[in-house]
């Protein structure tokens, strides 16, 4: 995207229009948002979700290991991750979303871990960290809210140590013959319905699947993150294409 245009879904606005746009989809589905993943994955997110954390592999020590795990607001990777880590694991949650956030505060001060977790209102674009401040970024599903890609590349270049990981899971393009059909099927006709009749509004979920379509694809966004100057940059598809987790190094 440029700084002359911008897209809500296949819709094209204004760049500065755009945040504001996202961020009301997101005051709407905050109370459902696991609702609202279930949905657009079948429940297949919470394995790809195990899947990126199994790749984060945060250590199983005392040692310190922070991550910040952006537009994470509702606490679900992030929680994951200082489970699987030890003791020195913490993250730091950083969404535009006060709605996700005050969700995800809930679900932290009720799972014990706020000694762990701490919730922060930031953009992505600007990050509140200062620099070299984590050993790992993760992001889950929003990285194609963001209106400018490259910006919060950047951002999350800047604020890891020498040494430290970038993690991108995102829904993607299905590579699969006959699975890319049925999965548009579903996308565009089933999603918005269900969407309807279990949270009573379709229309976040219809842009919620149209920025899906209009993410790069694999190749693509892999390349963008060599822009930003992480290296040793790979993804691997998940479930034939519908997500991927990309990784990037901070050398």
């Amino acid at each position: 995207m440029t700084d002359t245009s911008a897209s809500f879904g296949f819709r094209p606005v204004d760049p500065k229009e755009r945040q504001g746009l996202v961020n009301e989809v997101f005051a709407t589905v905050a109370e459902r948002y696991d609702l609202m993943n279930d949905l657009m994955s079948g429940g297949l997110h919470r394995l790809w979700k195990d899947d990126l954390v199994v790749a984060l592999n945060p250590p199983r020590s005392a040692e310190p290991f922070r991550v910040l795990d952006l537009a994470g607001g509702t606490g679900d990777v992030a929680m994951r991750i200082v489970r699987a880590g030890g003791a020195g694991t913490s993250a730091a949650i950083c969404d535009i979303s006060r709605e996700m956030l005050d969700v995800g505060r809930g679900k932290v001060e009720a799972a014990g871990l706020s000694d762990r977790i701490s919730l922060v209102e930031g953009n992505a674009e600007m990050l509140p960290f200062a620099d070299r401040s984590f050993d790992a970024v993760t992001i889950a599903f929003g990285i194609r809210n963001v209106t400018h890609i490259d910006r919060a590349l950047a951002e999350m270049y800047r604020v890891l140590r020498p040494g430290g990981r970038l993690l991108v899971l995102e829904f993607s393009h299905v590579d699969v013959p006959m699975l890319d059909r049925l999965y548009d099927l579903f996308s565009f006709e089933a999603i918005p319905r269900l969407g309807q009749l279990a949270a009573g509004a379709s229309e976040p979920y219809r842009y919620l699947v149209e920025s899906i379509r209009r993410f790069p694809k694999q190749d693509a966004f892999a390349d963008m993150i060599r822009s930003a100057r992480f290296e040793r940059v790979s993804y691997r598809n998940l479930t034939g294409g519908v997500a991927a987790v990309h990784s990037g190094w901070r050398i």
